[in-house]
């Protein structure tokens, strides 16, 4: 297998969404018994100026509403979507109404909602 250099691997990040990211931090944080969190933060405003006449929403935001009876599965869920650390996590769902991820894509925006949604959240998407 041919060895890809960075500008291939930085092509390869821009295209995935925050949640595949995240994944992939995980699985690297697992594999090589490291911490990325500065990694992701880098990597979190990704393409800011993708296209500026575009009339069709293409950023979203995940605006956690209240956590329900299942406060604990709801900090597990924000803390997967956001890397954020256990205080952080706990400070978002009990300062709610809080965004959770701000400007990502429809299908991210998507995903982390029925994740918060099946914690027992209760989530809006603008």
């Amino acid at each position: 297998m041919a060895k890809l250099s960075q500008d291939d691997l930085l092509a390869q990040f821009e295209e995935m969404t925050l949640i595949e990211l995240s994944e992939f931090v995980k699985a690297f944080e697992d594999k090589f018994d490291v911490t990325a969190a500065a990694a992701v933060a880098v990597a979190g405003p990704g393409a800011p100026a993708a296209a500026e006449t575009v009339e069709e929403q293409d950023e979203f935001d995940v605006i956690l509403e209240g956590a329900g009876d299942k406060k604990i599965q709801v900090i597990k869920v924000v803390r997967e979507l956001t890397s954020l650390g256990l205080k952080e996590a706990k400070d978002l769902v009990d300062g709610t109404p809080k965004p959770v991820l701000e400007k990502v894509a429809k299908e991210a925006a998507e995903k982390a909602a029925e994740s918060l949604k099946a914690a027992g959240a209760s989530v809006t998407v603008k």
